[in-house]
């Protein structure tokens, strides 16, 4: 008698039996979960081995359970995957005989049925030809019969994974991209297919198979329980539909809830959410693995042999302070130290994404337990790590998702958890409000050249639905949040009140160029006075395009893309008497003039280069180390210093650039004064002599910088990171300067940038007065004022060519 069905082996082997001990257990509401699953499973074993049994097998045969119902998880509605196994000795009539006895009584009770009859040779041929039937011999369990015989089986058919690994494997991950990339990615669907879907129970159950060639291993922190709560959904859909569907439909949601025991169906979601990103992270990790050890295994002999014997150690490149690339992915330095560096989390996604890399589960795991929290506000290269990291593109999501699988993103962002995986009900919709925001960053990376501050676009793309965790208007509640996020991340006051004003008006261009009349003087007004500045207009425009292509194909189109393009138009020329003024040289300091002074009387560079004080109360942080450097008038001074610096692994994070008339008592000459902010890409910074020298030596030709720094390049292998956005150079209005035509160039910042763009604006004959650079995450906005060689600002045409000609310089590069 089975101690679970309370019924004896012959009541088993009448259909009506199974039939009605099985309706009662599925009946039984307080059985639910893995209990039940195995319960239904031993009775369905009982029941099969009756019919095994009661059809007088012949020697040499035996019944088994394969795939899912191999492995004991028997939803409601599961097919029975069963092998009738034969060593090839019985008449094949009294085998297809006692097949029938067996399958015609499941077919009776309506149950779905996938069945085979084999000898164990044949049963691994097909395994060797299809890997869908290997991977269901993986799960072989025995259900009556010869025992051994399905052992020798198992023994052969997991030896022949583990043989044939190199090359099933890699067959195994195209199957599961592709089934991926046709049911698409369940912890963002609105009907996620449980099964199908990335992150469903087939990556589950491909995970099984990794593990079980020993090539490598998933991560197995809350494995189980995603598994556990997709099963659990995938029963209580079965018995609430009565049919065996995966995909959870949404008019099924709230009765699959309330079956589960769950509040609602959005309650219902992020749990299913939450369960397929773990399964879906957990797969990353793994197939990254199976990659590195496949790769290393081809690699090994013919580095063996040109070492000599010797075991090959992995290269480590540098990507940032504390962070390298080791194997194809980024990680932390030996030397990192986590525990005393509150930034680094920030640093290594954003070197992650940049370079195209994905983020060491260990890195990650490591940082999440040791890493110092930030303080508040945070630092200024805090800051721009994050900039840095949203404005990578699309590496952007593979990294995030690596920080939130380990709560790095909480942690960071706390209003960020009202958001997670909250699904939204609207079908425009393709993601989940997290991913939706993440989504949209990646976007607005590739708009930030249309924009004069790219680092207030990427964060407001990062915040713009942060209010739909919150009741009421999201909007409105978003606005609060974006101010309280924007000054705990270390904005002042004016940035944090353009964020909350994109946040609180993220709909408003589109909402009302399709709902408004835009020839009424009434809609133009109240848009202008909502926005209160071209600079907010033009980002908020490019907010609005990166959120509606991040929401789905439905959200835009060329059509609403003019409406919103004609309502900026006529609200920027409402603004235009309040547009940012250009900023103009201002007079030189002290210690500028000083260096000036003893650069006219020694006839050469002078340097001065030193770490800046800590920040008052309320004054800006500093964002490096200041160096000031004057120098005879003299063409080519821009790219010649830019150059070496570059040459020095010297980041140059903002820049002035201006040219100054000393006094008649000081000689009366004009000087070069460059004011420079630097930080060293890896630690330690150069000695001043050494960057005096070189800077000589650029100047008077001795040193080619543009053959150094190509060399430098050519050294190290080209990165698969994001492609960037093309470059964009423009003219300011003819009114923004009175004595120069101003250049503003808008570009993914890089090292050497600033040189090249000095070299091109002197190649084409035109003399720098003076240089603006903000770099801004991975964005450089560089504005940069120039004249003819008598000193008069370029002609309108004149100008248009300098521009086009440095950006095709650029492009280049």
């Amino acid at each position: 008698m089975s101690e679970t069905s309370g019924t004896s082996g012959t009541e088993h082997s009448q259909p009506g039996g199974y039939a009605a001990a099985r309706l009662s257990l599925l009946q039984q509401e307080a059985r639910p979960g893995p209990s039940r699953r195995a319960e239904l499973a031993r009775l369905t074993d009982d029941w099969l081995a009756a019919l095994f049994t009661a059809a007088a097998p012949p020697r040499g045969t035996a019944l088994v359970a394969v795939g899912g119902y191999g492995r004991g998880t028997l939803s409601p509605r599961s097919d029975l995957d069963l092998l009738l196994l034969h060593d090839g000795t019985a008449e094949p009539a009294a085998v297809a005989a006692l097949a029938d006895r067996v399958w015609y009584p499941v077919w009776d009770l309506g149950l779905a049925l996938d069945h085979s009859v084999r000898t164990p040779a044949e049963a691994t041929k097909t395994a060797a030809d299809d890997l869908k039937v290997h991977l269901g011999l993986l799960d072989a369990r025995p259900l009556a019969g010869d025992r051994g015989l399905v052992a020798a089986l198992r023994t052969a058919v997991l030896a022949d994974w583990r043989n044939q690994a190199p090359s099933r494997l890699p067959a195994l991950h195209a199957l599961c991209q592709e089934r991926a990339e046709r049911a698409g990615e369940l912890p963002h669907l609105l009907e996620p297919d449980l099964k199908e879907s990335r992150g469903g129970l087939r990556d589950a159950t491909a995970l099984r198979a990794v593990a079980a060639s020993w090539l490598a291993d998933a991560p197995r922190d809350g494995l189980a329980d995603a598994t556990r709560t997709l099963l659990d959904t995938r029963d209580a859909l079965h018995l609430t539909t009565g049919r065996a569907t995966d995909r959870l439909a949404l008019q099924e949601q709230d009765q699959v809830a309330a079956a589960l025991g769950v509040l609602d169906a959005d309650t219902l979601l992020r749990r299913v959410y939450e369960a397929g990103r773990t399964i879906a992270y957990a797969s990353d990790v793994t197939w990254r693995d199976v990659q590195r050890v496949l790769r290393a295994r081809s690699a090994r002999p013919r580095l063996r042999a040109l070492l000599g014997g010797t075991k090959p150690q992995p290269e480590r490149t540098p990507l940032a302070e504390g962070v390298v690339e080791m194997d194809g992915e980024a990680v932390l330095a030996r030397t990192a130290r986590p525990e005393r560096d509150p930034v680094l989390p920030l640093r290594a996604a954003a070197a992650a994404a940049q370079a195209g890399l994905p983020l060491s589960r260990h890195a990650v795991r490591h940082l999440a337990t040791a890493a110092k929290p930030l303080p508040a506000p945070w630092p200024a290269e805090a800051r721009e790590q994050l900039i840095t990291l949203l404005g990578a593109g699309e590496p952007t999501l593979a990294v995030w998702e690596a920080l939130e699988a380990e709560g790095l993103v909480t942690r960071l962002l706390p209003d960020w958890e009202r958001v997670r995986c909250r699904p939204q009900r609207n079908p425009v919709h393709t993601w989940t409000v997290d991913r939706h925001l993440v989504e949209t960053a990646v976007r607005a990376s590739a708009l930030t050249r249309r924009v004069g501050r790219p680092d207030l676009l990427l964060v407001a793309a990062l915040l713009h639905d942060i209010g739909k965790g919150w009741p009421g208007d999201h909007s409105v509640a978003g606005e609060t949040i974006a101010r309280d996020t924007a000054v705990r991340i270390g904005f002042d006051a004016a940035d944090a009140d353009v964020l909350a004003v994109l946040v609180r008006h993220h709909l408003l261009l589109v909402d009302t160029a399709t709902r408004r009349d835009l020839d009424d003087p009434a809609t133009v007004e109240s848009v202008a006075k909502a926005v209160g500045s071209v600079s907010t207009l033009e980002l908020l425009h490019a907010l609005t395009e990166a959120d509606a292509l991040a929401t789905g194909p439905a959200a835009w189109s060329s059509w609403r893309a003019s409406l919103v393009a004609d309502l900026v138009t006529r609200v920027a020329g409402a603004l235009a008497g309040d547009a940012p003024r250009v900023a103009r040289p201002t007079a030189p300091g002290a210690a500028e003039e000083r260096l000036a002074v003893e650069a006219l009387r020694t006839g050469e560079p002078v340097l001065d280069l030193h770490a800046e004080a800590a920040p008052q109360d309320g004054a800006p942080e500093p964002v490096g180390v200041e160096l000031l450097i004057a120098l005879p008038d003299q063409p080519g001074v821009l790219p010649a210093v830019a150059g070496v610096l570059a040459l020095h692994r010297l980041t140059v994070r903002s820049a002035d650039l201006r040219a100054i008339d000393l006094d008649p008592a000081f000689g009366g000459s004009a000087v070069l004064v460059l004011n420079w902010r630097v930080a060293a890409e890896y630690g330690s910074l150069p000695q001043a002599a050494r960057l005096r020298a070189d800077l000589v030596r650029a100047l008077d030709g001795s040193l080619d910088v543009a053959a150094r720094l190509a060399e430098r390049d050519a050294a190290y292998p080209r990165r698969r990171g994001v492609k960037a956005p093309p470059p964009r150079v423009t003219v300011a209005p003819a009114g923004s300067a009175a004595r120069a035509t101003v250049i503003e160039v808008r570009a993914q910042d890089a090292p050497g940038l600033l040189h090249r763009i000095g070299r091109a604006l002197e190649g084409a004959d035109v003399r720098v007065r003076s240089a603006h650079v903000s770099t801004l995450g991975a964005n450089a906005v560089d504005t940069v004022y120039v004249t003819r060689g008598d000193g008069t600002p370029l002609a309108g045409e004149e100008a248009a060519e300098v521009a086009r000609g440095l950006e095709r310089a650029l492009s280049t590069a």
